[in-house]
C-alpha cells in the first residue's frame, strides 16, 4: 500500500485585518505567495484559502476523470474544470457552503448520458471530493 504525504505551509504576521501572510508548497511551486484579509474578502490581488482549495479540487477531479474515461475506453482530447468555492457568513462565523465544479471536455465517441454518468463517478471518487466529505483532521499545537 502506498502512502504519499505532501506538505504546504502558511505564515502570518499581525492582526486579522491589518496582518499579512504567505503560503508555500513543499514543491515550491508556491513560494511565499501573499494572502490576507483583503485578498480573501475584498478582492485585492493575492491568493486565499478558498482559491487554493478550488485549484486542488479542480486538478484532482480532472485527473480522476482522465482515469475514469480511460477505464471506460475513452481518451479526452481536452478537459477543463473550474471549481467555484463559496465562502459565506453563517451563524458562528464563516463556512464553505458549496463547491461548484464546472467541467467541459472534448471526448471522441462518448454519448452525453455516459459522459454525465462518468463525470458523477469522478465527482464522487476524486480524493479531494472524498476529503471534503469528511476526513479526520489531527492537530499538534504548541506555543514557541
Amino acid at each position: 500500500m502506498v502512502k504519499i504525504t505532501r506538505n504546504a505551509s502558511a505564515g502570518w504576521e499581525g492582526g486579522l485585518k491589518d496582518g499579512r501572510g504567505s503560503v508555500s508548497t513543499g514543491s515550491r511551486v508556491l513560494d511565499n505567495q501573499p494572502y490576507g484579509f483583503a485578498s480573501r474578502f475584498e478582492g485585492v490581488p493575492g491568493t486565499n484559502p478558498e482559491e487554493l482549495l478550488g485549484a486542488a479540487h479542480a486538478a484532482c477531479f480532472t485527473m480522476a476523470m482522465s482515469l475514469i474515461l480511460s477505464d471506460a475506453g475513452f481518451t479526452a482530447e481536452r478537459m477543463d474544470t473550474d471549481a467555484a468555492v463559496a465562502l459565506e457568513q453563517v451563524e458562528g462565523g464563516y463556512a464553505i457552503t458549496s463547491i461548484r465544479l464546472t467541467f467541459r471536455a472534448r471526448v471522441p465517441g462518448i454519448d452525453e448520458a455516459q459522459f454525465r454518468a462518468l463525470a458523477e463517478k469522478g465527482k464522487a471518487g476524486c480524493p479531494i471530493s472524498k476529503a471534503l466529505a469528511a476526513v479526520p483532521i489531527t492537530l499538534d499545537a504548541a506555543l514557541v
